[in-house]
């Protein structure tokens, strides 16, 4: 598996296209933080990263899917999925091969923005940023990290298309990100089933844990999510 996992990550600095990708989020995230004036948090008088991790999953939402596209993808459309299968691999440890290399890649990208919270540290004339929150947003945002990486190599598995994959892996992260809370809303929804729908989406567990308590329920369901995507991946892999 982690023979895997090393070739993920040497595939994807072994050209321009993976430092260009974790300059833009890089960029993008600096650029909301501390230049656009509705989400600049030298406006708001006191030290928080809160417009940073509220932010972050919507770009997210597009780096994801950048780094796993390929995942499975260009395998198949190179033919160099045969070569895979040559390996003794099983299509278990294949997959979540897969998904630790463009994990641990993500997670680098997301490790530079700790200087922010460093940065707003050091700014903050009284005080500082909540540690706690601040750690249990980064928590969510790694777990938020490892359901879109899922998605996106189980999108990758089912194409030989990367645009396909990208967009398809996109797609269904904005769903488990957004689209309950839009369904809880509906006014045919607005007695407990909206609470209980909305509870079903990334983002009321992202929310809870970005108060700095990791409660055992919000983890559960983020690994739930990711084995689910992962064993679809896995099913679509024993199918080629």
């Amino acid at each position: 598996m982690w023979m895997i996992c090393k070739k993920e990550w040497q595939q994807f600095f072994s050209s321009l296209t993976g430092y260009i990708a974790i300059s833009i989020f890089l960029l993008l995230t600096g650029l909301f933080l501390f230049v656009f004036p509705d989400t600049n948090i030298l406006d708001f008088g006191y030290a928080t990263l809160g417009s940073f991790f509220d932010t972050a999953p919507w770009i997210l939402l597009f780096f994801v899917p950048t780094v796993t596209m390929r995942a499975l993808s260009e395998e198949y459309k190179t033919g160099t999925f045969e070569l895979l299968k040559t390996l003794p691999l099983s299509p278990r440890q294949i997959v979540w091969g897969k998904f630790w290399g463009a994990f641990l890649i993500i997670a680098v990208a997301l490790l530079p923005t700790l200087i922010y919270a460093i940065s707003i540290q050091q700014l903050s004339a009284i005080g500082g940023i909540d540690f706690g929150g601040t750690a249990g947003s980064y928590v969510g945002l790694l777990m938020l990290s490892a359901v879109y990486t899922a998605v996106g190599i189980a999108a990758s598995s089912y194409t030989n298309n990367t645009v396909v994959a990208f967009i398809g892996g996109a797609f269904v992260c904005f769903l488990l990100y957004s689209g309950f809370d839009a369904i809880s809303k509906l006014p045919l929804f607005k007695s407990d089933w909206g609470y209980y729908i909305e509870m079903l989406g990334i983002n009321f567990h992202y929310r809870s844990i970005s108060r700095g308590v990791i409660d055992i329920r919000d983890i559960i369901y983020f690994a739930s999510i990711i084995v689910l995507f992962m064993t679809i991946t896995q099913r679509n892999v024993l199918k080629k």
